[in-house]
């Protein structure tokens, strides 16, 4: 076992554990947006830094080990400042009104609005690496941009990313494989793209999903979760989620399916199961319209809406 030191509290934990283990051990969750425990640390977000005794700069807990002796600050002046700083710029140049970061912005007094009000959408697509507009300063400049509804499943709403590479390890190493989308560009002008930036359906994307599945900001949603969103009837309060095993298949995934005005709106798959790991295939994850075509459930409010996600009319299809 490996003891240290958070928040002046000594800690045990095991060999090869995290300093966001370790502050977890002892209660003292951390904010994070880039850490998931089925993927690989990838150290953007930096939300979590903290502060370690003997270091010259703060360090982010989701990655680094803990390691005997250490002495370990989540709550001092300088990490308040650097989280402070952080969210700052993320809420300032990015929608976060999903990403359920609310609390910290109170907790940490981020002030965005500081930086002034937020500037008009570009083409972001279109611009040229290194070609910026000339800034007037008194704008904030953002990711805003159109959101990519290109298929049925999914939608990319990328004035919502913030660059946790989050989808990138899930399409990658940590889960499928198919390397279909990656990080292009540099500094402000970075984005998540494809291929040589060709379409997503003209793209090695095979429509798992499991991008959706780690998204901590609503950046990638599913189809029928924007539209219900855009038409008012989204309405999480109001759903039940019912854990199940897929159907497909013998693998035995296990699947949550959340259901609203008794209508499948969205599948996703536990974090704790073991088969999974949180993640799905294209089939676990989409392919429940059967359930919706059984021709004896009353007409809900929002199976117009499903239908035109699928295709069939409906002002999600005009």
């Amino acid at each position: 076992m490996i003891s240290l030191t958070i928040d002046g509290v000594a800690v045990e934990v095991a060999e090869g554990a995290s300093l966001l283990d370790a502050c977890r051990a002892v209660a003292r969750e951390q904010p994070t947006l880039c850490h998931a425990e089925n993927l690989t640390p990838a150290n953007a977000c930096r939300v979590c830094v903290v502060e370690l005794e003997g270091s010259r700069a703060l360090v982010p807990a989701c990655s680094r080990e803990a390691e005997d002796g250490m002495v370990v600050a989540t709550d001092s002046e300088r990490v308040r400042h650097s989280r402070r700083m952080v969210l700052e710029f993320l809420a300032s140049s990015t929608d976060l009104s999903l990403a359920g970061v609310d609390a910290w912005l109170e907790d940490y007094a981020a002030d965005p609005g500081r930086y002034g009000p937020p500037a008009e959408a570009s083409a972001r697509d279109g611009r040229r690496p290194g070609h910026h507009p000339v800034p007037d300063g008194m704008r904030a400049e953002t990711v805003a941009q159109d959101v990519k509804v290109d298929n049925d499943l999914y939608v990319r709403d990328y004035s919502r990313c913030i660059l946790c590479y989050k989808c990138v390890d899930a399409c990658g190493v940590d889960a499928q494989n198919t390397f279909a989308i990656t990080v292009a560009g540099r500094g402000f002008d970075a984005t998540i793209s494809t291929e040589f930036a060709v379409a997503l359906t003209a793209s090695a994307c095979v429509y798992c999903g499991n991008c959706i599945g780690v998204c901590p900001t609503g950046a990638l949603m599913f189809r029928s979760e924007h539209e219900l969103r855009a038409a008012g009837l989204w309405d999480e309060d109001a759903q039940s989620v019912t854990r199940t095993v897929c159907s497909y298949c013998g693998v035995g995934c296990n699947l949550e399916l959340h259901v609203q005005e008794n209508r499948i709106v969205k599948v996703t798959s536990p974090m704790d199961d073991d088969i999974t790991s949180g993640h799905l295939c294209i089939k676990g994850r989409f392919g429940y319209d059967y359930v919706q075509e059984l021709g004896d459930l009353a007409t809900t409010p929002i199976d117009e809406v499903l239908a035109g996600v699928r295709g069939e009319g409906g002002t999600a299809a005009r």
